[in-house]
């Protein structure tokens, strides 16, 4: 297994080429801690050599992928540098700060591009290590206020990945509580499986103490322990001690001192080094398998889209007319499926295309109509004058004919606006749906460009005929008043009707259902509140839940109207109002009822569904006070006038409704779509060259580059590991860190307190020690005569 090292670096070289080693979940070693906790000195003692760049503040401001490779030749590498050798490890130092202000400039800013440094020696164990940038807390220079934070995500990028070792380093002389590299180890590694502990600056410990408890593992345990190490000071490095003599004093060190004399053997650097080999060695094997797999479905997953590109030849004419082709017969395809609807493109959050159409058909225009139709003091203000000037300077027997035909066709042309809105948001949804379509084509900037623009300028084209078509129709009701109708109800039938809103019968069926909240404040137990609505021809009715089964209240549907009411401040709920025409209670005590939903698109949806029912909008004029005299002669000829103007206007009425969305599919919908599947293609050619409509886009050459890459990379890797036998057996974890030292001190401590006075053998030099627990994971030793 000497070769999993090696191997993991080919691999690392084969992805960090592509930009990809922060996205693949390599086996590694992260290492960690906070600023001036000695993690260059570590790194640089492993490699024997003086190459990192040192100074105050945050000196690693970008990952280094530091490689390390047993060879006869000492020499370093850069993955930026291919075919550079470095002899000179000053060299290397200054090419690791050239290219760290490269990424991120020279004002103290991080960046999470990683650097790849090799560095063959004859002094190192094959080894591969992350030196990540130290943890912070106080910006300097020109560096942002949460650089904290911004350290802290780039470090848990590596470390939170099950692959990643973590190697925490700690400074001895300060608490080992109060650790950033073990607290961010705890936090993406709980049960401590991934931490190896790294305890520096033993050799700088006050007088007296010593980290001897937290190298045994008694101290905050880790299940793969903690390992000490003494770096050169900043004397030593600024008098340029030789590394060879610095690790000869840190073993002399380790040796002579009587804390950690006894494992002296598990000290050190060159111990360091051979752990980690081991530990890094064994993971790799133990996550090999999994990672094979990883690479083989990334692979199968871009398989693919590879295959299209693989062939790609930009220039090639031949390509560029298939292309054309085929992505202006998917635009057709895709618009028509929009429009007449399809279940392999189904918009979930919103209505569009086809839908938003149909609604705009059914639900908006007729709401539109009625909103038109029912100005009710206005209309018999009109018929009134009307009835005055035709009569003129005579006193009128007889109501007149020309009155009806006068106010009626005021009536129809009031319908104009209506249907032009009607064309206006048919036109919009189509553009919009246009514009959806072409999205697909953003390959081509230039043809989706080219394809809008043609597309949307010929449905404004046919907006302006279906318009005059429109008007026309409206003009063609307004040229003949066909009283002869077999709907109109006529001058007998007329005098005889009550002024009354005449509905449609259509039964007690259900209109609608759905949620709907009381927004009157206290008008319910608790204030405003959600309940299940059930709308029929006759009535509406709310529940506690859409089960139906305990019913809050039923209203009767005669004599309400609908009113609009502003959304308050507070809320974001859009509000209508329900009331009675007669001007009494519509609910207990409340003049109204007010019910809020969550869209304007659903307050205008319940408008339509209650016109079914006969509940029509609120026209009611604010305006002047009539300014003339209603006498009864004239009362009733206002009342025949206006039952004949109500009963004709429902025949004009049904026949809009019917025509409008009809002229609409025909002249603009229909027409579009023919024009789509015919012409477009003809337009396009017409327009401009056929090099330019099919240039690519730079994202989608880079695109097509980075996948080509990326499936070549993914390609070696397998070959890389090919070779290597995964049927290995796995190596276990590290177990629980023993605690049986902790039962002993118990034992000890139950055995002093049930003899007060314990015989001694020699009571001026008798020592015994006794274990005492402090708190949790912290122990003291004390020394009792």
């Amino acid at each position: 297994m000497e070769g999993l090292i090696p191997l993991v670096n080919r691999l690392q070289d084969a992805f960090a080429a592509l930009g990809q080693s922060c996205l693949l979940d390599l086996p590694q070693i992260a290492v960690v801690g906070g600023q001036s906790a000695g993690k260059s000195s570590v790194l640089e003692n492993c490699v024997s050599r003086d190459f990192l760049p040192r100074g105050s503040g945050i000196v690693t401001r970008r990952p280094l992928v530091l490689q390390l490779v047993t060879a006869k030749t000492e020499y370093a590498e850069f993955l930026h540098c291919k075919g550079r050798k470095f002899t000179d490890f000053d060299e290397v130092r200054q090419e690791i700060e050239v290219e760290t202000d490269r990424i991120t400039g020279v004002n103290k800013g991080i960046s999470s591009i990683p650097i790849n440094l090799r560095i063959y020696s004859p002094h190192v164990l094959s080894l591969t290590l992350i030196d990540l940038p130290g943890i912070t807390k106080v910006p300097v220079g020109d560096q942002p206020p949460d650089i904290e934070l911004q350290i802290r995500d780039m470090i848990m990028q590596f470390i939170a990945r099950e692959n990643c070792l973590i190697l925490a380093v700690t400074p001895a002389n300060t608490d080992l509580a109060n650790s950033d590299a073990l607290k961010l180890a705890k936090e993406v590694d709980p049960q401590g499986l991934r931490t190896i502990g790294v305890i520096t600056k033993l050799d700088l410990m006050d007088e007296g103490t010593d980290a001897r408890e937290i190298l045994e593992n008694k101290l905050l345990p880790l299940r793969r322990g903690y390992i000490g190490v003494v770096n050169r000071s900043q004397k030593d490095i600024d008098g340029k001690k030789d590394i060879k003599a610095a690790l000869l004093a840190e073993r002399k060190f380790f040796l002579s001192h009587p804390a950690y004399r006894h494992m002296a053997d598990r000290m050190g650097t060159p111990y360091l080094q051979k752990v980690l080999n081991q530990q890094l060695t064994n993971h790799i094997r133990d996550t090999l398998p999994a990672f094979r797999s990883k690479l083989q479905s990334q692979l199968l997953s871009i398989e693919h889209e590879v295959e299209v590109y693989k062939n790609f030849r930009p220039e090639d004419p031949t390509r560029k007319t298939k292309a054309l082709l085929q992505m202006v017969q998917q635009f057709s395809v895709d618009f028509e499926k929009r429009i007449e609807g399809s279940g392999d493109q189904v918009d979930t959050l919103e209505l569009s295309g086809g839908a938003k159409i149909n609604r705009i058909f059914h639900e908006r225009f007729p709401f539109e109509l009625v909103k038109m139709e029912f100005n009710e003091k206005e209309l018999r203000r009109e018929i009134s004058y009307a009835i005055k000037n035709i009569h003129g300077i005579r006193t009128g027997l007889f109501t007149p004919d020309m009155a009806f035909e006068a106010i009626v066709k005021k009536q129809i042309v009031k319908l104009k606006g209506p249907c032009l809105k009607s064309v206006d948001l048919v036109m919009q949804e189509l553009i919009n749906t246009v514009k959806k379509c072409t999205k697909k084509l953003a390959t081509y900037p230039r043809l989706c460009e080219e394809t809008e623009r043609i597309v949307a300028g010929y449905i404004r084209e046919r907006e302006e005929k279906t318009k005059d078509q429109v008007l026309l129709l409206i003009d063609i009701q307004v040229s003949y008043i066909n009283t002869n109708h077999e709907d109109f109800i006529g001058f007998a039938n007329a005098q005889q009707r009550s002024s009354q809103v005449n509905k449609s019968a259509v039964g007690n069926q259900v209109i609608r259902k759905g949620w709907l909240t009381i927004n009157n404040i206290g008008i319910m137990k608790g204030g405003s509140k959600e309940y299940w609505f059930v709308l029929t021809a006759e009535s509406l009715s709310w529940y506690k839940d859409d089960e139906e089964k305990e019913k809050k209240y039923m209203l009767p549907l005669d004599n309400l109207k609908v009113r609009d009411v502003e959304k308050s401040f507070m809320s974001s709920k859009h509000i209508f109002a329900l009331f009675n025409t007669e001007q009494r209670n519509v609910y207990k005590d409340y003049r109204f009822l007010e019910l809020a939903c969550d869209s304007q698109e659903e307050v205008d949806s319940w408008k339509a569904s209650l016109l079914r029912a006969g509940v029509y909008p609120d026209k009611s004029s604010n305006g002047q006070a009539d300014n003339f005299s209603m006498d009864p002669q004239l009362e009733r000829q206002v009342e025949t006038i206006r039952n004949l103007v109500d009963s004709y206007m429902s025949i004009i009425n049904k026949c809009i409704r019917d025509l409008i969305p009809k002229t609409i599919m025909h002249l603009m919908i229909n027409n579009v779509k023919e024009f789509i599947n015919a012409e477009l293609l003809a337009h396009l050619y017409s327009s401009e060259d056929q090099n330019t409509l099919m240039e690519e886009s730079a994202e989608q050459a880079q695109r097509r580059d980075e996948m080509l890459r990326m499936y070549q990379a993914l390609k070696e890797a397998l070959a890389i590991i090919g070779d290597i036998s995964t049927s290995t057996v796995s190596t276990p974890a590290p177990p629980p860190v023993d605690d049986s030292w902790l039962q002993q001190a118990r034992s000890k401590e139950l055995l002093c307190n049930t003899d007060p006075k314990p015989p001694l053998a020699d009571e001026e030099h008798a020592h015994t020690f006794i274990f005492l627990y402090v708190a949790k994971n912290s122990w003291s030793k004390i020394d009792l005569k």
